[in-house]
C-alpha cells in the first residue's frame, strides 16, 4: 500500500473531526481544529489560517453560528480569573471560560454577577456573543455587564477596549457574534456576593398573565414555564434574601426533569386524544409541591438541562408579551400540534448595544422547543410568524428564519454594527454561510 502514491498521500493527510452542538443539530467537519495555547500563538493562528475561522465556545447555541469547513478555533486555554479590582467590583475573565465556574472564583473576591441566565454550561464568551440573558425587568443579558474586552481582528491586531479605547469597536463587540474576530479576554461590572430565595408555585397561565404587573414588578426575577396542551405553568421567582442557606440538595433535583419525563410520556401515549391530555395535564398541579430554596446566587440560577432539545426564542416589547403568548398558546391547541416541551416567558431591560435583541427596548424573552428527537421545523414554522407579527427579535444563538433584510428592519442601530464589521473584517474571514446569510455580507 505504500508503494502507491494516492494511498500514502491519503495515509499523511491530517485526521478531520466532525463537531456538533449540544442538541445535534448543527455539524461540521472543519479542515482544522485547534486551541491556541497563549495570545501570541492565537495571533499567528489567526494571521496563517488558510480558509475561515470560528470560534467555538460550548457548542450550546442551536443556530449555524459556528459550522464551517476552515478552522474551528477553541479557547479553552483562555480561561479562569485573571484580574479584578476590589474598589470598582470589576473583575476580568479569560473569554473561553465556563459560566458555571465563574461564581465560586467571584465569591472568593468579593464579587458576584448581578443576573445569570437559567443554564451556565455556555462560555463566556459565547454568552456576549448572542446576548444570553437571565430574567428580571432590573437587569440587562450578560452583554450589558461588559466594561471591557480584547479581541484579536483579522489581521491578527490586538485591540484593548472599552468605552474610553477603540469605543465603537467595543460597543459592537458586546454582542458580536463571533464576526468582528476572536474575544480573548472580558472585563465584568459586577456586584457584591448575595444569597437568593427560589420560590416555585403553579397557577393558571392566563391568572399568572393578568397578574402580570405584580409578578415583575414584586420579585427582582420572575419567569413561568408554561405547560402546552394545558392551562397552567410552574410560575418562578427569586428575591434576594440574607436568610441562612437551606440544605444542599442534588443539583439535578428540583430542576424539573422529573416532570419533564412525565409530560413527555403524557404527550406519547395520548397525544391522539388532546381532552385526556388536557385535563391529565391540569390534573398534574395536585401533585406538585415545592420547597423554597436558599443558597449563593450562582446555586439557584442555573438549573440542570439533561434532556436535549431545540429551540426558537424571539424577544418582543414587553408590553407585547401577554398578547404574544396568548397568540401562540390559541395556535398550539387550535391546531393541535405536536409539542410538550414547556414554553419559557421571561423579561430583560434594555441596554444600547447595536445588536443586541434588547437594544432600545424592555423586552418579553419567549422561547418554544422541541425534544431533539421530534421533528421542530414545522411546529417552528408555524409559531415563528406570530413573532414576526409583534415586532420580534431573534435570539441570536437560537434556531429562526430570518435574512439581513428583514432583520435590518429591526435594528436602528444595524449600520453601525456592519461598519465596525467591515473595518475589522473586510476579507470575511470570520464569517460562515449563516453569518453570511444574517448580516447580509458575501462570504
Amino acid at each position: 500500500m505504500a508503494s502507491n502514491p494516492l494511498l500514502a498521500q491519503l495515509a499523511r493527510a491530517p485526521r478531520l473531526i466532525p463537531w456538533r452542538n449540544w442538541s445535534g443539530a448543527q455539524s461540521c467537519l472543519p479542515l482544522a481544529r485547534l486551541a491556541p495555547k497563549d495570545l501570541d500563538e492565537l495571533v499567528q493562528v489567526v494571521r496563517q489560517a488558510p480558509g475561515q475561522i470560528r470560534p467555538v465556545g460550548s457548542g450550546h447555541s442551536f443556530s449555524a453560528l459556528v459550522p464551517t469547513d476552515g478552522t474551528l478555533l477553541s479557547l479553552s486555554f483562555f480561561n479562569g480569573l485573571l484580574d479584578h479590582d476590589s474598589a470598582s467590583l470589576q473583575a476580568t475573565f479569560g473569554a473561553g471560560t465556563p459560566m458555571s465556574r465563574m461564581g465560586p472564583v467571584l465569591k472568593e473576591i468579593g464579587q458576584a454577577l448581578p443576573n445569570m441566565a437559567d443554564i451556565d454550561y455556555q462560555t463566556l464568551a459565547g454568552a456576549i456573543a448572542t446576548s444570553t440573558h437571565g430574567t428580571g425587568v432590573g437587569f440587562t443579558s450578560y452583554s450589558g455587564l461588559v466594561c471591557g474586552l480584547q479581541l484579536v481582528n483579522a489581521q491578527g491586531e490586538v485591540l484593548d477596549c472599552d468605552a474610553q479605547h477603540h469605543g465603537e469597536v467595543f460597543n459592537a463587540a458586546r454582542v458580536s457574534l463571533g464576526a468582528l474576530g476572536v474575544t480573548t479576554q472580558v472585563r465584568l461590572q459586577n456586584r457584591t456576593p448575595y444569597r437568593l430565595r427560589e420560590r416555585q408555585w403553579i397557577a393558571r397561565t392566563e391568572e399568572l398573565l393578568e397578574d402580570i404587573e405584580t409578578n415583575t414588578r414584586a420579585n427582582q426575577h420572575w419567569e413561568m414555564l408554561v405547560v402546552t396542551h394545558s392551562d397552567y405553568a410552574l410560575s418562578i421567582a427569586l428575591n434576594e434574601t440574607t436568610d441562612p442557606q437551606t440544605p444542599v440538595t442534588d443539583p439535578a433535583q428540583g430542576s424539573g426533569n422529573e416532570f419533564v419525563s412525565i409530560i413527555e410520556n403524557l404527550d406519547k401515549y395520548v397525544s391522539d386524544f388532546p381532552e385526556t391530555r388536557r385535563t391529565l395535564l391540569n390534573g398534574l398541579r395536585h401533585f406538585a409541591s415545592f420547597e423554597d430554596r436558599v443558597a449563593e446566587s450562582f446555586q439557584v440560577y442555573a438549573n440542570v438541562r439533561n434532556v436535549r432539545f431545540n429551540e426558537m426564542e424571539y424577544s418582543v416589547p414587553a408590553e407585547h408579551g401577554p398578547a404574544c403568548l396568548r397568540e401562540i398558546l390559541k395556535l398550539i391547541r387550535d391546531k393541535d400540534l405536536r409539542t410538550w416541551f414547556p414554553i419559557e416567558y421571561r423579561y430583560v431591560k434594555a441596554d444600547d448595544i447595536p445588536l443586541s435583541m434588547f437594544e432600545g427596548r424592555d423586552s418579553c424573552a419567549i422561547s418554544v422547543h422541541q425534544h431533539y428527537t421530534m421533528d421542530h421545523h414545522n411546529f417552528f414554522a408555524a409559531v415563528e410568524p406570530i413573532f414576526w407579527k409583534y415586532a420580534g427579535r431573534p435570539h441570536w444563538g437560537k434556531l429562526h428564519t430570518l435574512n439581513a433584510r428583514s432583520l435590518e428592519a429591526l435594528y436602528p442601530r444595524w449600520n453601525e454594527f456592519a461598519r465596525v464589521r467591515q473595518a475589522l473584517d473586510p476579507g470575511g474571514k470570520f464569517l460562515n454561510a449563516h453569518l453570511s446569510s444574517i448580516l447580509g455580507v458575501a462570504g
